[in-house]
């Protein structure tokens, strides 16, 4: 368990071997020099999805009103968190994607910026929610749902990642903007 301040999002040592042998890196995707953690191999292993759902509910702190997935694959781990939790899922999507009135938030990337949405009725002001994705890596997106969803009138104190990819420091962005992160593996590089 963590507090809203908490630091954590490094496993302890050997901790969640079992699911880190579960995921596939693939060299030189999506260009070269990107080691690709692959978390498709985890999904198709049903007890290995099974444990790190358990194991990401199990950190989390307090009651949580709604899990936010990040498009796409924070959709399948939201969806998969919100049951055992309690709680409903809510979709952070790209601009555009969502049939309904929307708000949305730009973030910057590596050249230009991005946008992404969500409907502007899908939370209700004070409703503690947990942010979750795959992976976190630079943080701009994960940082960016954050600040869409405060705009909204959410709490949000708490993310969860089944991958940290630490030396790209978005864990430690986030820590600044007040979120306690958690992630199940790290895996050193990018």
């Amino acid at each position: 368990m963590f507090g809203a301040t908490s630091s954590i999002d490094a496993p302890a040592p050997g901790a969640n071997e079992d699911l880190k042998a579960l995921i596939r890196t693939i060299p030189d995707f999506p260009k070269p020099g990107i080691m690709f953690r692959d978390i498709t191999t985890l999904l198709l292993d049903a007890e290995g999805f099974a444990q790190c759902v358990a194991r990401m509910a199990a950190s989390v702190n307090g009651r949580i009103d709604l899990v936010a997935g990040i498009e796409a694959r924070g959709f399948l781990f939201a969806a998969a968190l919100a049951a055992p939790l309690k709680a409903g899922v809510l979709l952070i999507r790209k601009d555009g994607k969502l049939p309904g009135a929307t708000i949305a938030e730009d973030y910057a990337l590596e050249y230009g910026t991005d946008r992404i949405a969500m409907h502007e009725d899908a939370c209700a002001p004070g409703a503690n929610v947990l942010l979750v994705d795959d992976l976190i890596a630079t943080g701009g997106t994960a940082r960016a749902a954050v600040r869409l969803l405060r705009k909204a009138g959410a709490i949000v104190t708490q993310a969860q990642f089944v991958v940290d990819l630490p030396e790209l420091g978005g864990a430690d962005a986030l820590r600044e903007d007040g979120i306690a992160v958690a992630a199940l593996v790290a895996f050193e590089g990018h």
